[in-house]
């Protein structure tokens, strides 16, 4: 297979993190980092997994990261990054709802706009949108992380249509549950503006978390998985892992044709 230039956003922890140093053992990897702390901790982390990667600044949020990061020439996008705000819908504040659209939908699709246009001329080139279960199942508590990532399953499926015919490729990433400290993060997220609030008609349950985190899989299979896939041509469009995820998303997709309101 031939050398890529591969972005990846989101790369400072958990499956970015994986998938950077991972591809970077064959291929030219610029692995994008939200702050300037996780760069520099990242580049220790290749350096000591004797690997060459190249590791930028990228918050989603920030115009001018963004101008930088869309100015790259590559092969390959792998829009990973996100953030995971749980709670009720009738409670969480919008503030926060907004925050995540514009964190995992509507600034990927801005960094995509913007390194696409590249791919077209070429007339080669593969989106990888890291997606989830979530981006098939919504939870309850869950309803505003799945809302975002069924936005990215509508983007991939109506990207794929329109680039596949220009040379490009895209595809799916769907993780499952998995230790890497996303889920944590996103179960303590509640608890930040809960209190803030003069009445909160349903709060997030102990038990929610609980049975959340007690449902994790060890994630390195997922990362070998996402290291084979990103750069293979010929790749399955979605990349679901482990079965068990794969289980509950067809059961899910099936109940909604029978169930009632």
């Amino acid at each position: 297979m031939a050398k890529k230039r591969i972005l990846i956003t989101g790369a400072s922890s958990g499956f970015g993190r994986g998938a950077a140093l991972g591809l970077a053992k064959k291929h030219h990897v610029t692995a994008a980092c939200e702050t300037w702390q996780q760069v520099t901790t990242l580049r220790a982390d290749a350096q000591e997994a004797g690997v060459k990667l190249d590791v930028v600044k990228l918050d989603l949020l920030s115009p001018i990261d963004l101008a930088r990061a869309g100015a790259a020439d590559v092969d390959i996008l792998v829009l990973n990054a996100g953030v995971q705000e749980n709670g009720s819908l009738v409670d969480v504040p919008l503030e926060l709802v907004r925050r995540s659209f514009e964190v995992n939908v509507f600034a990927h699709l801005d960094l995509a706009q913007r390194i696409i246009p590249g791919m077209l001329r070429r007339k080669s080139g593969k989106v990888v949108w890291v997606s989830s279960l979530e981006g098939i199942w919504a939870p309850p508590y869950m309803g505003v992380y799945a809302a975002t990532k069924h936005a990215v399953e509508a983007l991939a499926s109506t990207m794929k249509a329109e680039l596949n015919p220009h040379g490009i490729g895209v595809m799916t990433v769907n993780p499952g549950l998995y230790r890497t400290g996303y889920n944590e993060t996103g179960a303590e997220t509640p608890g930040q503006w809960e209190p803030l609030k003069e009445k909160v008609h349903l709060p997030f349950p102990d038990s929610a978390a609980k049975l959340l985190l007690a449902a994790e899989h060890d994630p390195q299979p997922m990362i070998d998985a996402m290291v084979e896939a990103i750069p293979d041509p010929k790749s399955v469009y979605r990349l679901m892992l482990p079965e068990d995820a794969v289980v509950e998303a067809k059961a899910v997709q099936a109940l909604e044709w029978t169930q009632r309101a």
